[in-house]
């Protein structure tokens, strides 16, 4: 997929603008805070129907307007056009279009435009909450299986009414409750299924991508946790009944898996630099890319690249470039504050490249 146009309207601290991109690699350098993250942003935006720095869709709107907009021309790998917008005024519910059709539902849209995006914010994958790495799984695997998703709502709205139900001051329905049990243990093990495979698939991709880039001289794993391992999930789930109701919460289910990112055997949140913490990172990136190139309708994601150059050292940098100049990589999307380091990087490309001046 190729974004070849894209238009935005009081997005953040984007008043109007519109650009025009390459095919090939895009920069975008100029100074800290004058809003380079933000493109990448409106990019992630018609993507995922959200923004990846801001789940409250009231606050990307410009500050003095409201109302936001963005409108991307994109091109899919065998050349067929596709137009999608979205706006919202203030106090109403956000349009998403595509080819000037407005969807149903925002879940229909996920997957369409497959991109990934490495960005400083990286690091709470290693050091954050389990939410954060199950978010990253959810993010990928819902851009290649549509099943995953429903299942992945399915099952959020009967841990919410099951949690609603242990926070109540009367005694729950035994009923009621058995069969919202069952729901999340129903859910809950198709999410394992599909989580498990996932994990089978990026770890090869990952692990090669990591030794690539550190020239092979150090051993990481991926380890993936869940309740779904100690049995049945539905005995998992009503073992601990009672627990949950003192607590006014569920304890046990696939809303508490995670992964455990290792370093030569040992919690890579505790052992590793922030140089390998980074190449961490930026090696599960790749591997999604790689998996979802795969997975995705055969079609070749966007890849954003933000503040790539923090934390490397220049031998990781240059087989990063190296890696993502070569072939197999589509559009790309780049931003930094010095333009030496792009210069670099337009060096080591033969590909078709434009730079923009964000100011």
């Amino acid at each position: 997929m190729y974004l070849d146009r894209l238009t935005a309207l009081n997005y953040r601290n984007i008043e109007e603008a519109t650009w025009d991109f390459s095919r090939g690699i895009n920069c975008l350098t100029g100074p800290n805070g004058v809003g380079k993250t933000n493109v990448l942003d409106a990019i992630h935006y018609l993507s995922f129907c959200r923004s990846s720095l801001n789940p409250i869709d009231s606050q990307v709107v410009r500050h003095g307007s409201d109302f936001f907009m963005l409108e991307g021309h994109y091109s899919t790998d065998d050349g067929q056009p596709e137009l999608i917008y979205c706006g919202m005024k203030a106090g109403s519910k956000k349009h998403f279009k595509r080819g000037g059709k407005e969807y149903r539902r925002l879940a229909e849209h996920i997957g369409l435009i497959p991109i990934i995006m490495v960005a400083p914010q990286d690091s709470s994958l290693i050091d954050g909450q389990s939410e954060e790495r199950r978010r990253l799984m959810d993010m990928v695997i819902s851009q290649y299986d549509v099943k995953y998703m429903e299942a992945l709502m399915r099952y959020n709205k009967a841990l919410q009414q099951r949690n609603a139900m242990l926070k109540q001051e009367e005694e729950p329905d035994p009923s009621l409750m058995e069969v919202l049990e069952e729901q999340m243990a129903a859910e809950g093990e198709r999410l394992f299924e599909k989580r498990s495979a996932f994990i089978g698939l990026l770890l090869p991709l990952f692990k090669n991508y990591y030794n690539l880039i550190a020239d092979g001289r150090e051993d990481v794993d991926i380890q993936y946790v869940s309740h779904c391992q100690r049995g049945p999930l539905i005995d998992v789930i009503r073992r601990d009944r009672l627990k949950d109701r003192a607590v006014g919460y569920s304890l046990h289910g696939t809303h508490r898996d995670d992964l455990e990112f290792r370093l030569s055997g040992h919690l890579m949140k505790r052992e590793g630099s922030q140089g390998q913490t980074k190449t961490f990172a930026v090696a599960l990136k790749l591997a999604q890319f790689d998996l979802l190139r795969q997975t995705a309708s055969h079609t070749t994601p966007i890849l954003l690249l933000d503040d790539i150059f923090d934390k490397l050292d220049a031998a990781r940098v240059s087989k990063i470039i190296s890696i993502v100049s070569g072939a197999g990589f589509g559009q790309i999307f780049i931003t930094d504050t010095d333009r030496t380091h792009l210069d670099r990087i337009l060096g080591l490309t033969a590909t078709d490249y434009k730079v923009f001046e964000i100011a």
